[in-house]
């Protein structure tokens, strides 16, 4: 039985290479590319020839299960992607599943990233973060995700294209308010430009000039509320009114501890008592 390599690779400088990459991609059978004409850029840069083969968002099932069945047979096999390590925001992901069901050896050849690099020259919290990726087209899903880390106290990471990036930070203004942000674009290439700003300045920096290039945007967290000073009487109401409005007792309970400091167990006690 082979292997199946995931392999990193450059996110714009191709002198980012490393040496374990390069022998990793000369030794296996064959590479699973998102987009063959990329890899093969890199490939040439560095005389390797290999046999590619196209793995990416469009393929089926069967593409997948057929490189795993090379792997079954005795061949090894890379995947990349066009920039940066694959499997992250990336189909490479579900390559990656199956390989762990059917048995099949999977080992990593790690590389740059551009989540990563981002948020070290960001001047933000790196201490704890979330990688959020591209935020869907469909708005009512758009909104849902905004909806759900509007509150996150970690650092937040998304990706986004140039041609949406205004309404990304309108969104964003209008969700988690006007934060610090840093606008990290073409990161390892010639034009690479981090922006530090808050959201209400970029929403004003880019009405005047054109985004270029494509962007990975670093939101600051929210911050930490203080617990309300409530007495547990007057946390047991707002538990009641929150049930009022629709919420379950336990979430309801959950929450008043979140935003009071008291224990769950005390509300819902207490709230149990008081019916």
């Amino acid at each position: 039985m082979g292997t199946l390599f995931v392999v990193g690779t450059p996110i714009g400088n191709m002198e980012d290479v490393t040496f374990r990459q390069l022998e990793t991609l000369k030794d296996v059978d064959f590479i699973a590319a998102e987009d063959t004409r990329v890899t093969l850029k890199l490939l040439s840069r560095y005389d390797i020839k290999k046999p590619l083969i196209s793995y990416h968002g469009h393929s089926t099932k069967s593409c997948a299960e057929g490189i795993i069945q090379r792997i079954l047979g005795g061949e090894n096999a890379a995947i990349v992607t066009d920039a940066g390590m694959p499997c992250i925001s990336d189909p490479g992901e579900e390559l990656v599943r199956m390989c762990h069901e059917a048995g099949v050896p999977v080992k990593v050849v790690p590389g740059p990233s551009a989540v990563i690099s981002a948020l070290a020259v960001s001047g933000l919290i790196t201490s704890r973060f979330s990688f959020e990726g591209f935020l869907s087209v469909n708005k009512k899903q758009r909104f849902e995700h905004l909806e759900s880390v509007k509150n996150d106290t970690r650092t937040l990471v998304f990706y986004e294209a140039p041609h949406k990036l205004r309404n990304t930070l309108s969104d964003f203004l209008k969700y988690f308010g006007n934060r610090n942000i840093a606008l990290c674009r073409e990161l390892t290439k010639i034009y690479e430009e981090v922006l530090r700003m808050t959201l209400t300045e970029a929403i004003s920096y880019y009405e005047l000039k054109n985004p270029k290039g494509e962007y990975v945007i670093v939101v600051e967290g929210a911050q930490e509320r203080p617990p309300l000073e409530l007495t547990i009487e007057q946390a047991v109401k707002h538990a009641s009114r929150l049930i009022e409005e629709g919420m379950k007792p336990s979430e309801a309970c959950k929450e008043t501890a979140r935003e009071t400091g008291y224990k769950k167990s005390e509300i819902y006690s207490a709230l149990s008592k008081g019916e």
